[in-house]
């Protein structure tokens, strides 16, 4: 019997007007900017905000802890280089009120869990969990202690934010000026990270990664 194929992202489902991330640098036809095998369809404003679905393929169960899912069967994208340095869709993060209920909704759906971490990061201590969907990694967080996510612990795990991968960080801010936060060390090893300022007006979070040690 064949081997399950692993899930993968096609299209990540965004409520901003295209124009704001063609003003970020983004290249956009068709309210549609391909980045590297994935799609973000900018859908333009709604009653939700931020990153309101997405569409996978070769899922198990597409009954993945509240997380507004359909599948797919379209072949990947094939996305160039964005003005503003953007190759790849590195990371697309999900914030959790229950980290453990997630992981195994995701698991049940087909993905491949590598790792696990509890410790410090840029935002205070967190409990993470990273999935290989691909070309993409789906970073799931555990919600801090305060936050509206958290404050419902039987609530849904949420579609949060997109981390993008950029040859350079300093053709990145030089493309982006104001609107790109001061870079930083990722929490990994030898990468740099920067984040999106609000003034951009994207609706998830975003930001923006430098290859890691001995990337092609």
């Amino acid at each position: 019997m064949a081997a399950a194929s692993q899930p993968t992202v096609d299209e990540v489902v965004v409520a901003d007007p295209p124009e704001r991330w063609a003003a970020a640098g983004f290249a956009v036809e068709d309210g549609v900017c391909a980045v590297g095998t994935v799609r973000i369809r900018l859908a333009g404003p709604g009653e939700l905000r931020g990153i309101v679905s997405w569409t996978v393929r070769d899922l198990a169960s597409e009954d993945l802890d509240g997380l507004p899912t359909a599948r797919s069967e379209r072949p990947p994208a094939a996305g160039g280089p964005h003005p503003n340095g953007t190759r790849t869709l590195d990371h697309l993060v999900v914030m959790s009120p229950a980290l453990d209920r997630t992981v195994a909704a995701l698991e049940r759906g087909g993905l491949d869990l590598r790792r696990l971490r509890e410790g410090e990061t840029p935002g205070g201590s967190a409990r993470q969990a990273f999935f290989r969907m691909g070309e993409v990694i789906l970073e799931v967080v555990e919600a801090p202690e305060g936050t509206s996510v958290r404050s419902d612990p039987d609530g849904p795990a949420r579609l949060w934010g997109l981390a993008f991968g950029v040859e350079s960080m300093e053709a990145t801010a030089a493309a982006l000026g104001p609107l790109l936060g001061e870079p930083r060390p990722a929490v990994q090893p030898g990468r740099t990270i920067a984040t999106v300022r609000r003034e951009a007006g994207l609706g998830p979070a975003v930001a923006f990664m430098t290859p890691g040690p001995g990337a092609a």
